[in-house]
């Protein structure tokens, strides 16, 4: 609806039956060193044909590259079905109202969302998503917290392996709540959880234990041990997974003897472009025994008194609902479009869809792996079973062959360096379904080039940590 200003008359009318003379005696309150008379440093107003100029120059300046950088992101193909069909009046301003049971066809889609994420990750129950995977590991910690009563601690450890962002947002989101989180290293050899380091917590009270998979380097980690080891000290399961590769690999559901407790992560790999950082949205999971610890909205169906079937949010534990300081959370929104997306996503895919396009990221990954191992000042850093991504450490310095590679077109990958002091000349490079054969061969060639060319110059390189 466009809007309408008030007139002169509209406004006179207002102030007249508030009872007070003017706009600025309405605001009496404000202390007059802190009013402005004028906004300087706002331009004066464009005409729509300069605004269209400008827009178009700006989204010139977005140039389209390959890209070979993962790290919580994914490039994969999106059917153009997808976006055609979650842009439709009915789904694109649909939102869940207050009076939720009034858009029967919004909670129809997010219960049949609900449905292939229980089945996704062999879990009991999943909601109806969270903002972004970040801060779904923060409320699954929150629900760690509340539903595993056997402790008292509040410590939760947290894989040095994670993701750093989800590692400071769920640090944001728990210090002010008694929360700790306790970092555990990994082994510099393998770029694994190093599970000889979880003996310093044999005898003492956690409360969970956060495991990712595959880990931020893409190595598979060990989850049937380490969620045993947890089980076995009375701690709480979080997994934090890449939903794709669940279609490929064992999902949370089935790790170790009786499956982890939660399973969290970024829904973005399945449907949403990565359209420079979102929006994405996160999934959250659970077992059945500690649904009522679950945040956000959980959409069940059910008949009516004609016996038709019908949806209703159910367990509606949020601050909308019941009293803030009972309230499991305090989430306002569910990225309610981008979901849709994902639904009909993994509709038109279809579960054995899911799994070729992992299986043929992981075939991609192999293939640009075998195309980069035996140049010289390459390496891979961590060999073993992995998913996605993979990390090679260079002989020179990351920073200044990921600039070389992005004048030639290709966005190269990830500098470690940038959250790993460690691996200071180390990069994540992530290959999906979208490459082909020769983007593959472009990669490799344009690596080797730029990689003899800073060999020959001077450059420091730091020693890797042992």
């Amino acid at each position: 609806m466009p809007f309408i200003p008030h007139t002169d008359e509209d406004t006179r009318e207002m102030l007249q039956a508030i009872g007070v003379d003017s706009i600025e005696d309405l605001f009496d309150e404000i202390p007059a060193d802190l009013k402005i008379s004028e906004l300087t440093n706002v331009p004066d107003g464009a005409s729509e044909m300069e605004i269209a100029r400008i827009m178009h120059e700006r989204a010139n300046q977005d140039v389209q590259t390959l890209n070979f950088i993962g790290a919580g992101a994914y490039e994969h193909h999106i059917p153009a079905a997808v976006w055609e069909i979650t842009t439709r009046g009915e789904f694109y301003s649909a939102y869940t109202p207050y009076q939720a049971e009034a858009s029967q066809g919004t909670l129809q889609l997010l219960y049949e969302f609900q449905t292939m994420m229980t089945s996704l990750m062999a879990m009991d129950v999943s909601n109806a998503s969270l903002y972004d995977g970040a801060s779904g590991l923060a409320e699954a910690i929150l629900m760690a917290v509340r539903a595993n009563r056997k402790s008292k601690s509040k410590k939760i450890l947290i894989p040095g392996t994670l993701n750093p962002v989800y590692r400071k947002v769920a640090t944001t989101l728990t210090k002010h709540q008694g929360i700790e989180l306790i970092e555990i290293s990994y082994d510099q050899e393998t770029g694994l959880t190093d599970q000889s380091s979880l003996s310093a917590y044999e005898d003492e009270d956690i409360t969970a234990v956060v495991i990712n998979q595959p880990n931020f380097f893409g190595r598979l980690e060990a989850s049937d041990a380490l969620t045993d080891w947890a089980h076995a000290r009375d701690a709480l399961v979080i997994a934090v997974v890449n939903p794709l590769a669940m279609s490929l690999i064992k999902p949370p559901g089935q790790w170790g003897e009786s499956g982890a407790d939660i399973a969290c992560g970024d829904g973005q790999p399945l449907g949403a472009p990565l359209s420079s950082g979102g929006p994405y949205y996160g999934f959250l999971t659970c077992r059945q025994s500690i649904v009522r610890q679950m945040p956000g909205r959980i959409i069940g169906k059910t008949v009516d008194i004609d016996g038709k079937p019908g949806y209703a949010l159910t367990l509606q534990a949020r601050e909308q609902h019941i009293r803030r300081s009972k309230a499991t959370s305090n989430i306002c929104t569910n990225q309610g479009l981008v979901v849709t997306a994902s639904t009909i996503h993994m509709s038109i895919l279809g579960a054995n869809g899911l799994k070729q396009v992992a299986a043929n990221c992981h075939a991609n990954m192999n293939e640009l792996v075998s195309k980069v191992e035996n140049i010289p000042g390459v390496r891979v850093l961590f060999n073993g079973p992995g998913f996605h991504e993979v990390v090679l450490q260079l002989d020179c310095e990351v920073s200044g062959i990921l600039r070389a590679m992005s004048a030639h077109g290709i966005q190269g990958g990830y500098d470690l360096s940038r959250d790993y002091p460690e691996l200071s000349n180390c990069l994540l490079v992530c290959a999906t379904e979208t490459k082909t054969d020769a983007d593959l061969q472009r990669y490799a060639e344009l690596l080797e080039k730029v990689v003899g060319l800073q060999s020959k110059a001077p450059c420091p390189v730091k020693p890797k940590i042992a």
